[in-house]
């Protein structure tokens, strides 16, 4: 895959940075999965370029599945009305696939200084194409803004200043526990802090606290399954594979994900074995929450290499037998039967 970025590939504190300073450039792609930032930094966008609100004239919003490149040509050269600069917000236009890429080459290579244009991708991906000329011609103009998942440290910081906000307090660990099981997104999070605090009794929120309100993410549910599954609680087990049978996700998806967690559990067992460290462990595997190394490492203390290896050989198995089944959930019922056995069947 051909990395390939704009002029600048700016990072969040970057443009928050430059909103205060003043010195916000003319083009900018959105993308990435942490939504709650992305929707930080077009609020302050909006702010900075339209002082006055979001009136007709100095901001236009347009869905780019209806957008023509002549309608964005004719709103880039419209002048900005009791203000310096005019705002251009387009959501989910397929640059990189248009046929009028070089007209589009031509309008981003002669912007206005009083214009700021930001392309959001939302709901499809962000996937120039660095094999072809015009998709560099075409970046050379932009900042480009990738709205990545936080590092641990700093989701724990921001975690812990949301529940101060609402006058409770959480410790390092349990604040790591509630970004795992919500999949780290501060977007997620954010309504979650405030179940979990309006739902605590007491100033210290704890971990029995958010089990009690919070949905987990579907890689907590299987972090659950496969711990359920080494100790041999197999009606836990059962009924967390049931739980996620109605979360409506495909059984390919989640045979994906239990499968990802069978490895790194061989991971671990491996890493027992050979007296490999822990972090470097998480680095192999992916894995950024201490805790879930953590876990991952006591539960394939428990389980032998052979009992490691031989889940994984299932997970290959039901993913071959899932391709060729119009009975896909019964699979994955044999699977989680076979696992919870350790393959003693």
């Amino acid at each position: 895959m051909i990395s390939i970025t704009g002029k600048n590939n700016h990072s969040y504190e970057k443009l928050m940075s430059a909103l205060k300073t003043g010195d916000v450039g003319n083009l900018y792609f959105f993308h990435g999965e942490e939504r709650y930032l992305m929707e930080r930094s077009l609020a302050g966008l909006r702010s900075f370029l339209c002082p006055d609100g979001l009136d007709s004239f100095n901001y236009k919003r347009f869905d780019g599945r209806e957008l023509s490149v002549y309608q964005l040509e004719e709103a880039v050269s419209t002048l900005p009305f009791f203000t310096e600069r005019t705002m251009i917000e387009v959501h989910d236009f397929s640059i990189f696939k248009n046929d009028e890429r070089e007209i589009l080459c031509n309008i981003f290579s002669d912007l206005p200084d009083y214009v700021c244009i930001v392309f959001i991708y939302s709901t499809i991906e962000y996937k120039p194409d660095g094999r072809q000329k015009i998709t560099k011609e075409i970046l050379k103009y932009a900042d480009v803004i990738e709205f990545v998942v936080q590092e641990q440290d700093e989701l724990i910081k921001w975690i812990n200043r949301h529940f101060r906000d609402t006058g409770k307090a959480i410790s390092k660990s349990d604040a790591s526990y509630l970004a795992f099981i919500t999949g780290g997104l501060m977007a997620t999070l954010n309504g979650e802090i405030e179940k979990v605090a309006a739902y605590s009794k007491d100033q210290i929120v704890t971990r029995s606290d958010i089990d009690a309100v919070v949905t987990p993410a579907l890689d907590a549910v299987i972090y659950h399954l496969a711990d359920a599954l080494v100790n041999r609680e197999n009606k836990k087990a059962l009924r967390l594979l049931d739980d996620l049978f109605q979360m409506r996700e495909a059984p390919h998806k989640l045979l994906f994900s239990i499968s990802l967690k069978m490895r790194q559990l061989l991971a671990a067992r491996v890493c027992i074995e050979r007296k490999i460290d822990k972090t470097v462990y998480m680095k192999m595997c992916g894995i950024r929450h201490d805790f879930q190394a953590r876990t991952l490492f006591n539960t394939a203390a428990k389980s032998t290499l052979s009992d490691c290896r031989n889940a994984v050989l299932y997970c290959a198995q039901t993913a071959l037998d899932l391709n060729s089944t119009a009975e896909p959930e019964e699979r994955m019922i044999e699977l989680i039967t076979k696992l919870a056995l350790k393959g003693k069947v």
